[in-house]
């Protein structure tokens, strides 16, 4: 397949305009932008949502093993 050229690309245009109007066209190019950008958004969210529990689950084991050493550290003083 091709890409099509110069003049199908002004016919492709010219139907777009006669199906949705001129006023429609940077409406919808407009919502069109606002979805892609919630989206984004939304993936970003995710993405730190899921830094975020990693993390925690990290610190939660460094600390278990902390109080596990303190306390390996003073039963070895006891004794």
């Amino acid at each position: 397949m091709h890409m099509p050229s110069g003049t199908q690309w002004l016919i492709i245009l010219l139907i777009v305009v006669l199906l949705f109007g001129a006023k429609k066209i940077p409406e919808l190019a407009k919502g069109l932008g606002k979805g892609i950008k919630t989206f984004k958004d939304e993936m970003n969210t995710e993405d730190d949502k899921k830094i975020t529990q990693e993390d925690a689950q990290k610190i939660e084991k460094i600390n278990e093993k902390d109080i596990l050493a303190k306390e390996n550290n003073e039963e070895v003083k006891k004794a």
